[in-house]
């Protein structure tokens, strides 16, 4: 015998599940990702948008006759936090959004 699925309850879960989406990507804006470089010698700190919100450099780190070191180290833990905070917000909104062909039967 062959259901059709009822386009209510169809409707009602998208419903519920676009608000559970909603809901997720608030969330992972507000929350906080962080990447080091140098042994933690330069901190990086990002949102889940992913906006960068902090950046703190260990006045060791800092020889003027090496500015390239610093840039290099501060581009490495800007892109270690934002890699962190993509990944989580890919695992989390992914898990979310494949429920949507479950929906359909």
């Amino acid at each position: 015998m062959n259901r059709q699925p009822d386009m209510r309850q169809l409707l009602k879960q998208a419903q519920q599940m676009q608000e559970q989406l909603a809901k997720t990507q608030a969330d992972l804006a507000e929350r906080r990702f962080e990447g080091s470089a140098g042994g933690g010698m330069v901190r990086a700190v990002v949102t889940g948008r992913p906006e960068l919100v902090e950046i703190e450099i260990s006045s060791d780190v800092v020889d003027p006759d090496d500015i390239e070191m610093l840039q290099d180290l501060v581009v490495a833990a800007v892109r270690q936090a934002m890699d962190e905070a993509v990944q989580t917000s890919s695992d989390e909104l992914g898990g979310l959004s494949g429920g949507l062909g479950g929906l359909l039967g």
